[in-house]
């Protein structure tokens, strides 16, 4: 029943339970992640995300014959991601790791220069990093870009959200770095506080949210060539009519460039597709 997920939508959401605000158990998310790994939706699930520091209880919790694919988030010192290849067991396939290169204010080209080196120790997966949209931000992306020419598997990451007011980009400053990266032709993942799937404002804590489905449609419409103010428009519009018909007029095409984000939750994006028509929950005929 693949077909009840459109292209545009395939690995858009990787499993990230375990991480806030979610915070699951290892033994559930990973219960739970064979559900979705079975269930209709499944083409709709990326990996499982599981820091650096928790792969040997995450093998633990698997049988001998089972398979996951995983994300990995740098939690530990760049020198012990270095060693995944060799350590990690077979029964992981490590699909992507992803790791920030720096603070805010710091300059990122340190942290970027170590992170490249993981990529000729990892097999068969892609490398993002985290950067920081501060100071510098250009620069690395440059030199991402670079090294992404060359044929290194590295990409971008950035932060839309988090648990302090300052962590949640404006739609301008979104909307440039989409173009940013649009103009260097380099993919990017983005992490928390895509919670759903339209713009709305959190009533807890007051913060504005991005939504996934702004996203895309900015990004295919900055693919197209907009300018930053069309692509922070969408990013800023809360009518889910704007935002419907460019996704479901290209839902058989592929993702471009904005390679998917992270949730706690599988159900909460999953049900506003299902609620905004762009997946359908009925089973075809």
């Amino acid at each position: 029943m693949s077909t009840q997920v459109p292209r545009l939508f395939d690995r858009l959401v990787d499993d990230a339970a375990v991480f806030p605000p979610g915070s699951a158990p290892l033994a559930e998310a990973v219960a739970a992640h064979r559900l979705h790994r079975t269930a209709w939706y499944a083409p709709l699930v990326g990996p499982l995300l599981v820091p650096a520091s928790a792969l040997d209880e995450l093998a633990g919790l698997l049988g001998p014959d089972e398979r996951v694919d995983v994300g990995v988030i740098g939690d530990v010192p760049l020198p012990r991601l270095y060693a995944l290849r060799d350590r990690v067991d077979p029964r992981l396939r490590i699909r992507q790791v992803e790791a920030a290169v720096a603070k805010r204010g710091e300059d990122p080209q340190p942290g970027l220069a170590e992170l490249v080196g993981l990529t000729a120790h990892l097999e068969d997966a892609d490398v993002y990093a985290e950067i920081p949209l501060t100071w510098g931000l250009l620069g690395a992306l440059d030199t991402l870009a670079a090294r992404r020419a060359a044929g290194t598997r590295i990409a971008a990451k950035f932060r839309t959200g988090g648990l302090a007011a300052e962590l949640f980009p404006t739609p301008v400053e979104l909307a440039a770095v989409i173009c940013a990266c649009r103009d260097r032709q380099l993919p990017f993942k983005l992490t928390a506080g895509l919670h759903h799937a339209l713009r709305h404002t959190d009533p807890e804590t007051g913060f504005t949210h991005h939504g996934f489905v702004n996203v895309l449609a900015a990004t295919m419409l900055a693919v197209e060539g907009a300018e930053v103010a069309q692509v922070a428009e969408l990013l800023a519009t809360t009518d889910p009519l704007r935002l419907v018909e460019p996704a479901r007029s290209q839902r058989n095409l592929a993702r471009p460039l904005w390679v998917g984000f992270g949730s706690c939750s599988m159900l909460e994006p999953l049900t506003d597709l299902i609620r905004l028509g762009l997946v359908n929950a009925e089973a075809p005929s």
